[in-house]
Order: structure tokens, then sequence, then C-alpha cells
């Protein structure tokens, strides 16, 4: 929404929300403290903020007012009831439909943002047309707006983008959020599908992208096995036009809102089809991934001589990838549950993640002893008197570490696992640290 008020000025763009906190949080003076974190993103809310872009806990005011609504809410999977474990919840998703049903006033295009189920936009028609039974006036027509931008790149995603994707059976309201995108996207940018290809387009794009993952980390256990480089094969099978070079660097697995989200939820609706064999192999793709993260915290065990009971561990890095602030399905929340389980005392560094999210992704919040964890702030408070080093993320400071300097404050026989292929492993050998790396055999 920041990105399209920025571009679009003769556009009025309103985020409404219920939480009044959050809100506030958008509008604070202070750009820097924004409650998303992502690069570049403070740019653009502060040329638009103010002018054509606003921050409102008025949902039915701002719902009256618009021509298109953007339902953006959260669709995370069940935690219970039927399809618990895959199925998308979707509680937000039909009390936004029944919000603007309620509040929306002549014609309002609703778009659908969030990452939903396939014939989703059904569910939505029928409760808009529960809402004018005797056409009092007001109408609807609901379009899927699919997000394909990735967090880290998320403002050059949004500017330059690949595609931008709209279904939908009316060619007006097509049209209109056409127009809308046209003003900084180039028309053969611009793909029109029908409702259900769109939906069914995200979840695709997302499984295909997470399946790349879990392949790649699949053949880094099997280089480290026999000797082989992952990132040599990886660069090797990369120049074949036919599969390219993205999503193939070998690491402790996918995370994020969505990879692991939206390949259950099509396990989930492939087995409501009938498609047995095709949701086993999709789901599979989150084994794999969950073994993954299972192999790296039983290497640092064994490595460190079967036990890590008592033993000090840096972990560097604990956001799902670098340059966000978002921790949802990190890997590294997995791999230090079971650190900690062993025992293991954790002192973790992560430069956007604060403590508060590090205890409610742990489940326990920071202490002392066996077991515990607590949050430091710098690579040598993350290696004073460790038994190893263990990087998660891919964070750039994490690359020009003085390993000489870090060796000094560890507890030797050291280690550095490095599950991102991101630190200077030479030099880290060099400083008399052991060194293990995601895919070196």
């Amino acid at each position: 929404m920041a990105v399209i008020a920025d571009r679009c000025l003769e556009v009025q763009v309103t985020v409404v929300d219920l939480n009044a906190e959050r809100i506030a949080a958008w509008n604070d003076p202070d750009f820097s403290k924004l409650p998303v974190y992502e690069p570049g993103l403070d740019g653009v809310v502060a040329r638009a903020r103010g002018r054509n872009l606003h921050f409102s806990t008025a949902v039915d005011e701002a719902i009256g007012e618009a021509d298109m609504v953007f339902i953006s809410v959260n669709t995370p999977t069940k935690t219970r009831g039927l399809g618990a474990g895959q199925a998308s919840d979707l509680k937000w998703v039909e009390a936004s439909a029944r919000s603007v049903a309620r509040a929306a006033r002549g014609h309002t295009i609703v778009v659908e943002k969030s990452t939903l189920p396939v014939r989703t936009a059904e569910v939505i028609q029928k409760i808009l047309a529960a809402a004018t039974p005797n056409g009092d006036g007001r109408s609807f027509s609901v379009l899927s707006n699919p997000e394909f931008l990735a967090e880290g790149t998320a403002i050059p995603d949004l500017e330059q983008p690949d595609r931008v994707l709209i279904g939908g059976e009316d060619p007006a309201a097509i049209a209109a959020l056409a127009g809308v995108y046209g003003q900084w996207v180039p028309s053969d940018r611009i793909l029109t599908t029908n409702l259900w290809s769109s939906e069914l387009s995200k979840l695709t794009a997302n499984a295909f992208l997470a399946q790349r993952i879990s392949s790649i980390n699949g053949i880094a256990a099997f280089c480290e096995a026999t000797g082989a480089d992952v990132r040599e094969v990886a660069k090797a099978i990369g120049a074949d036009s036919r599969i390219g070079p993205k999503f193939l660097q070998a690491g402790p697995g996918f995370g994020g809102s969505c990879f692991q989200k939206d390949i259950l939820n099509l396990v989930y609706l492939c087995r409501h089809y009938g498609l047995e064999e095709v949701a086993a192999y999709w789901e599979q793709v989150v084994a794999l991934n969950h073994w993954q993260q299972r192999r790296i915290a039983r290497l640092v065990v064994t490595r460190l001589f079967g036990t890590v009971t008592g033993k000090r561990i840096g972990v560097l890095g604990f956001a799902f990838k670098a340059d966000t602030n978002d921790t949802r399905e990190s890997p590294a929340i997995r791999v230090c549950q079971d650190l900690l389980e062993e025992g293991a005392i954790l002192q973790i560094l992560d430069p956007k993640v604060p403590e508060g999210q590090i205890t409610a992704d742990l489940g326990q919040p920071a202490g002392t002893g066996e077991g515990s964890w607590q949050q430091v702030a710098d690579v040598q408070q993350a290696a004073s008197g460790a038994d190893a080093l263990l990087l998660l993320t891919e964070w750039q400071q994490f690359a020009g570490i003085d390993w000489p300097e870090v060796a000094a404050v560890m507890r030797q026989p050291a280690w550095l696992f490095d599950a991102r292929a991101r630190a200077d492993g030479a030099a880290a050998r060099a400083a008399g640290l052991n060194v293990w790396t995601v895919g070196e055999g």
C-alpha cells in the first residue's frame, strides 16, 4: 500500500487495523520505529504518509469511503479442529468480508491480497451477496491479487515486479485495478486470469520455491557424506537455463510466513480432492525442511563430544532471513529449541529481532543455567566462553568477523557451524577453530 501511494499520487490509500498500538507505530514521527523492518520502506512511508498514505483505526469509515478494499489479513495454519496443522484459518478473512459487507457504500471492488486457499473468493462473494439481498444500491466485485514480493527485497520487488497477477470475472474491476498498477508497471507484466487460477498461482509459486530449497538441502547432506561441495554443484546445475541459479543456496531450511503454510494448505486441498499422491509429494518438501533443521542441531551435539549440556553456544542470527525482523517459522527457532532441550546455554545475536520476540518464539524467557538463553549485543559476547558459534541467518555483518579476536574468547577446542556458508571459513580455521559449513564435504 505504501508503494501504491508513492507511485500513484492521485490515489488516497488508508491502511486500517483494529490494533491501535500497531497503527500508532505506523504513525510514529520516528520512521526508524516502523513496526516492520524492510530496507527502503521508511523512505517510501516518509514520502507518502500524510499526503496520500494514512494509517487509522477507523475501519468502517475507511471502508465506506473506499472504491477498492484490499483484504490483507493474516491466514495462519489452523491449530485445532477440521484440517488442523494443514488448512488455513480464514477467520480473519471472513471477519474482514463481513466488515466490508456492513460498511461499504455504492460499488466496491474487494481485492484478496492475503494468501488464500483456492475458491476462498467464493466465500467472500457469498458474504457480500448476503449483505445486499434486495439490491440496496450497493454492489461488489471480487478480485484476487496475490503478492509475490520477498522480505528483505520487498520495495524493489514491488517497484519492478516480475509480474502483477489479477484474477477475476468482472472486466471493469480488473481494468480498474490494472490501471492502478499500470502507472508504473509495464502492461506486459500485468497478467489476468480467472479467480481460481490466481489464488492457486500464489500457492504454487511458494511450493515450487520451497521445493528448490529442500532439494538443494538434501543434496547438501549428500555432498557432506561424499566429499562434494554443494556450492560447486549448485553453480553447475544453475548454469542450465532450464533450471537457473536462484533458490539453490543450501542452508538451515526455509522459513517465513508463507512457504510452510502454503505448502501445507496445498497438501490439505489435494487430499480434499482425493489426490493423495500429489499431497504426499508436497508434504515431503516440508518434512525434508524439518529434517534439515533437526540434522543441524544433532550435528552440533555430535561434534561437541555428544553433549551440549551446560555448554555455551553463540547463535548468530534469529530472523528467518537477512534484512528482515520477521521470525515466523524461522529455522533458528527449531534449531535453538532442540539445543535448549539438550541443555545448552544459548547466546543469541540478531541485529533486528527484539528479546520479546525471541521469548515468544522459544516459549521461554531469557535466563541462566542449563537449557537457557539470553540475547547479546555483538559477536564477541556471543562467542564469550562458548564452545561453538552457530550461524543461522545470513546477515552481512557475519561475513566480516575478526576470527582471531573471536577465537580468543571461546573455550577450546571451539567450533564454527556455518549453516549459511556466509562466514570466512578459511580465516576461522586459521584462527584455530574447527569449521563445519553446510554442504561442504
